[in-house]
């Protein structure tokens, strides 16, 4: 059985596996909270949104000029803080009209 340390292990070979191929050799990748905000996209959305919640993420860091690795992890802190504001909001404004819409 694959332990949670077995799975970060993996995750970081991959990442830097992906890192080194993609020649971004000084991105720390934050992978609890990105696998977070995916899965928490996927329940709340649909089954895809979290790999499209975690690609537009990155691609929005990725258009922050940045000069170092804590400039590069706050523009990736950022992204994801928004992708969790704006399905914090939506999870609320779906409590709110709690069986209005739901066809029950």
């Amino acid at each position: 059985m694959a332990t949670p340390d077995d799975e970060e292990r993996t995750l970081s070979e991959w990442s830097r596996t992906l890192t080194q191929a993609l020649q971004i050799l000084d991105l720390e990748v934050d992978h609890p909270r990105i696998v977070e905000l995916a899965e928490r996209s996927s329940q709340h959305v649909s089954p895809s949104a979290g790999a499209i919640s975690a690609f537009l993420v990155g691609y929005a860091a990725g258009t922050v000029t940045t000069r170092n690795r804590d400039e590069a992890s706050a523009a990736v802190e950022k992204a994801a803080n928004t992708v969790t504001t704006v399905l914090r909001k939506d999870e609320e404004t779906r409590e709110e009209q709690g069986w209005t819409g739901s066809a029950q």
